[in-house]
């Protein structure tokens, strides 16, 4: 019940673009399936020159992809974008004066009028960040129904660059639903995509934009754990409570003579906790020295959260 329509055009008679289409075919195989190889999005793929892509064929399969009550409908838009005083557009092969293809106010409009539980849009293309924009929109503040997300590669007023046959946006996009941005349990969320292409981009780049009305992400891929989830399930074993602190000594690490294999065992988990943020060492710079000093380890706030999610059965 997740449906991606994917979009990438090159072949525009006056502006071809390079990378778009290597672009669109990147996240679409990508979203068809979860890092396990289970079934993940019914991907649609509409790419030039094998689709039309004109404005009325786009127009159609995007009210298609919002139709309907589906889990989740994901847009993924890569070519031209072009802005006047009228709005933004996805700009398609049969573009013309006063005609450039398809209104990204448009788009916004079938996105917050979809049944769909969750409708995520992502735009690579120059002046992408002008779907949802007040400026262009007239109003005060951008107006997103209740589960849609926007994920843009630029601010309306800049231009999404192409490296090497593909676009820099897209590479991070495709990059962070490869696992770059999962969480602890091998979730990436429309939040988590934002956060990795955001940190990845420096202050000089182009600005990728980030909109939502939600009132909790919903998964777009998942991969495997960081940490497997039987082991963050004994996370409350190690710590009775959340503000307890799990006592260490030199029998925890496998260099030393007193070491014992049980605590060789349990040292290596909260190790593996650490390494996610979930535990901190108390009163030593790393967790072996907190062993060999005889000092303690304790759950950070994030580990907080996955202990409470433990105690609770919802891990």
């Amino acid at each position: 019940m997740k449906k991606a329509l994917i979009v990438g055009i090159n072949d525009y008679p006056n502006s071809p673009l390079n990378g778009c289409v290597n672009d669109a075919n990147a996240i679409g195989t990508i979203l068809e399936s979860h890092g396990d190889g289970s079934p993940n999005f019914g991907v649609k793929m509409m790419t030039s020159p094998s689709s039309s892509v004109t404005r009325s064929t786009l127009r159609e399969s995007i009210e298609s992809l919002f139709s309907g009550d589906s889990n989740m409908a994901l847009l993924y838009f890569s070519g031209h974008g072009y802005i006047k005083s009228t709005g933004g557009y996805l700009v398609t092969t049969d573009a013309k004066k006063y005609d450039e293809g398809v209104s990204m106010d448009d788009v916004l409009t079938l996105a917050n009028a979809s049944k769909a539980k969750n409708k995520v849009i992502i735009l690579d293309c120059c002046h992408s960040g002008a779907l949802g924009s007040p400026s262009i929109l007239g109003n005060s503040i951008a107006q997103l129904s209740e589960g849609l997300s926007v994920l843009t590669a630029s601010r309306d007023s800049e231009y999404a660059i192409e490296v090497n046959g593909s676009g820099v946006f897209t590479s991070l996009v495709v990059d962070a639903l490869k696992g770059g941005a999962a969480d602890i349990r091998g979730n990436i969320t429309p939040g988590s995509l934002y956060a990795y292409v955001d940190e990845a981009l420096g202050s000089w780049d182009q600005r990728p934009i980030f909109k939502t009305n939600v009132s909790s992400f919903t998964s777009l891929r998942t991969v495997s754990p960081k940490v497997p989830l039987e082991t963050i399930r004994k996370i409350t074993k190690y710590f009775l409570t959340p503000a307890s602190e799990h006592p260490l000594n030199p029998t925890y690490e496998d260099t030393e003579p007193s070491a014992k294999e049980d605590n060789i065992k349990i040292f290596k988990d909260l190790q593996k906790f650490q390494s996610v943020g979930l535990v901190i060492p108390v009163d030593a710079e790393f967790m072996y020295f907190a062993a060999i000093n005889s000092k303690s380890c304790r759950l950070t706030a994030l580990g907080y959260q996955y202990w409470r999610l433990v105690n609770e059965k919802k891990l």
